[in-house]
């Protein structure tokens, strides 16, 4: 397995919107193992693969390291596609491409997800709190969308500095990154 660099804010990569995919390769199971690998190096809890720079539709998720998480299993969600979300809650969140900027954001506090596992069958699961949580941040990656987007705008002229910080590569972090500005020159 591989620790692959994450894309930071700035990245075009981070705005475009995930492909479907059709079917599990080799290919998409070592990248749904580098993944995983990536994530843990890099202490997240959650991973979209655009984020490594690869545009399909592949999630992973791993919370048992998280306090009163334990029995929650790591998870793969290929094509992951929320069909129901109800009551609201605020949390804090923060993102691997995204690194030193933590805020709160509003999202369902409960969902139910269809996805494929990984061996390609057809699954739903009930998620809740932290879980409901993460996924739902990273379906919003697959569809270019970042946690940022959903602040203020009193709040994004907070981050501003430190945004065009991460913009330019200038921040550091304990896992490979690709900037902005790496990508764009």
């Amino acid at each position: 397995m591989a620790v692959l660099p994450i894309y930071t804010d700035g990245s075009p990569i981070l705005r475009k919107k995930s492909q479907l995919v059709k079917q599990l390769s080799n290919d998409s199971i070592k990248l749904i193992m580098d993944m995983f690998e990536t994530m843990r190096q890099a202490s997240g809890i959650g991973l979209a693969a655009n984020q490594v720079g690869v545009l399909k539709r592949i999630v992973v998720v791993d919370v048992s390291e998280v306090e009163g998480m334990e029995h929650v299993k790591p998870l793969t969600l290929i094509n992951p596609v929320v069909i129901e979300g109800k009551e609201k809650c605020i949390m804090e969140e923060g993102c691997l491409s995204v690194p030193e900027v933590r805020d709160e954001i509003e999202r369902a506090r409960i969902i139910m997800v269809r996805y494929k596992d990984t061996s390609f069958k057809d699954a739903e699961l009930e998620a809740t709190d932290l879980l409901a949580r993460v996924i739902l941040h990273e379906i919003d990656h697959l569809d270019g969308i970042l946690f940022i987007d959903y602040l203020s705008p009193e709040k994004k002229k907070l981050y501003a500095e430190l945004l065009e910080k991460i913009h330019h590569g200038e921040i550091e972090v304990k896992y490979p990154i690709v900037s902005a500005v790496d990508v764009l020159v």
